[in-house]
């Protein structure tokens, strides 16, 4: 199988890379996630004037029609330079879930405004005792009428304090933790009954708790079908997961090579510590675990471009050797720099912080492990 990318997308490639070279240093995105939003949005707009918005979207919706392979490449080169901007939450995952909904044409107002870099969206979808389960929910929505009444809390929503909109999931029918019975909703992020409280991760991105209460919906702001939810949810976090991977495989290579050419200069007892045997064994291991990595994100990207019955597996699997893979890489790059690697002023432990936040999102390493387990014994 030929792995080469594609003219269109080495220019892509090379479009972000040149982007986090000349425009994105580690003081730039020190500055960006101490903002209020933890986004710039001169920033925002110059990923719109390049067309990276519109990757992800069908060519009928104004977008490109991007493959996984195109996210591969940008999320990558994201990745690299420790890309801050909410690309994942706000074009993969709040408009993944517009564009690819059937009902796609009634929003395409908000697509529009989200290729133009005019829109901040979010996906809440998170509550307190769900942790990984997606379908975990408590939130009701009441139908009253033609329109629908919103009770409850959402945790962790990514991009919530700067959302303009929100899809929210929550239940109209069924058991807490049933599939059946969920319902997505486009709301109002400035709607009556509507509560934010900001929260900082470590990694630097801002979140929000946010509290529904009795927040009236309408029923046209429905995204799918009513207590049909989970098909559109699976399919669009499954691509916000890829995406996620290949930023984390990304940061694996900067991680590895920082480190390689750290130990080149950095000398003691009067030579490179990098002509220490047992540091060259451990950055050997870290490159190894690197280029496995990225050899099942490849897998990956093509099961899914190829529409293979074996998607949900590869993606589960790629969940497990990077959540693990991530630790290991992470773990020897602070300790190959001493404690310098664990301060503030140094990039290496905002990377490493980085991967460890990637590794909880949809499921840590632990969890897609029992669930790839579950997989293959049905």
């Amino acid at each position: 199988m030929d792995f080469d990318l594609s003219p269109e997308q080495r220019m892509l490639q090379e479009s972000v890379s040149r982007f986090v070279q000349d425009a994105y240093d580690f003081e730039t995105r020190t500055k960006v996630i101490a903002a209020d939003a933890g986004s710039d949005d001169k920033l925002w707009q110059q990923f719109a004037r390049l067309g990276w918005l519109a990757v992800p979207f069908a060519e009928d919706l104004g977008g490109i029609g991007g493959s996984a392979v195109d996210l591969m490449v940008i999320m990558e080169e994201f990745g690299k330079g420790l890309v801050a901007e909410p690309y994942v939450v706000n074009t993969l995952l709040f408009g993944g879930l517009l564009g690819q909904s059937q009902n796609h044409s009634i929003f395409s107002s908000l697509i529009e405004r989200i290729i133009a870099g005019e829109l901040q969206g979010a996906f809440a979808f998170l509550e307190r005792q769900s942790r990984f389960e997606l379908f975990d929910v408590t939130t009701r929505a009441e139908k009253d009428d033609n329109r629908f009444i919103l009770n409850g809390e959402k945790t962790l929503v990514m991009n919530g304090a700067a959302a303009e909109q929100i899809i929210v999931l929550a239940r109209t029918g069924g058991k807490q933790c049933h599939e059946l019975g969920t319902t997505l909703f486009v709301v109002d992020a400035n709607a009556e009954g509507i509560e934010k409280t900001g929260v900082r991760l470590m990694d630097g991105q801002k979140v929000a708790n946010i509290q529904f209460n009795n927040v009236v919906v309408s029923a046209q702001s429905i995204v799918g079908a009513v207590d049909h939810a989970a098909p559109l949810v699976r399919e669009v976090v499954a691509r916000a997961s890829l995406a996620l991977c290949a930023e984390a495989v990304g940061i694996m290579e900067k991680l590895y090579t920082t480190t390689v050419e750290y130990t080149k200069v950095r000398k003691q007892f009067g030579v490179a510590i990098g002509s220490f045997q047992t540091l060259q064994h451990r950055m050997a291991d870290m490159f190894i675990e690197y280029e496995q990595a990225k050899s099942l994100l490849y897998r990956t990207v093509c099961s899914i471009d190829e529409q293979a019955d074996d998607i949900e597996k590869n993606i589960l699997a790629l969940k497990v050797m990077v959540g693990r893979a991530g630790k290991l890489i992470g773990g020897d790059a602070i300790q190959l720099h001493g404690g310098m690697g664990l301060t503030d002023e140094l990039d290496v432990g905002h990377y490493v912080k980085r991967l460890m936040m990637i590794n909880t999102m949809f499921g840590d390493a632990d969890y897609s492990q029992k669930k790839f387990a579950q997989i293959m014994a049905a």
